[in-house]
């Protein structure tokens, strides 16, 4: 492998991190550490290090949680990036999922794009206020919250899969 053609495609891509693999709370915070550090090096904005910090943290625990609840042993499919592009940041995430969770997501997905901050705002108040079951788990506060902080609705996509899965990749951008 030729490290430093990979390091020039990243480079020109705007990758600025990424990491592939099981994600397990001290990870996640790790990178978050990373990220916020680089961020400040950088001279970002200080609400653009707290947006792409909360979402980084938000997509990572999303990935992680989901992994966890359906004791996935090919979690270290998972990915999270962020890229820099001109003034934006993007922050990627993938992991697989249960096809069978596919249309409930997208279905919570959609909903969210078609909420401007203001529903955006009463959506997490409402999710706040709401009680939740033992087994009440899936897309809550941190998609809404990932949600209120891009720029842009969320584009996701699913790549089907063997045996009833597909890769789910999300895109926020900051």
């Amino acid at each position: 492998m030729n490290l430093f053609a990979l390091k020039e495609q990243l480079r020109e891509a705007g990758i600025l991190i990424s990491f592939t693999g099981s994600f397990s709370h001290s990870i996640i915070e790790e990178l978050g550490t990373a990220v916020k550090k680089y961020l400040e090096s950088a001279e970002t904005h200080k609400s653009a290090i707290m947006d792409v910090f909360s979402v980084y943290i938000e997509a990572a625990q999303n990935v992680r949680n989901y992994a966890e609840r359906r004791s996935q042993s090919d979690a270290d499919a998972s990915i999270v990036v962020i890229a820099k592009r001109d003034s934006h940041y993007r922050i990627y995430a993938g992991n697989i999922v249960e096809a069978a969770d596919t249309a409930a997501l997208g279905h919570r997905l959609d909903a969210l794009a078609a909420m401007d901050k203001n529903a955006l705002k009463a959506a997490y108040k409402d999710q706040l206020r709401r009680e939740r079951g033992p087994d009440d788990t899936g897309a809550g506060l941190g998609l809404i919250e990932i949600a209120r902080r891009a720029t842009r609705p969320l584009e996701y996509s699913f790549t089907p899969l063997a045996q009833g899965r597909a890769y789910f990749s999300l895109c926020v951008e900051i």
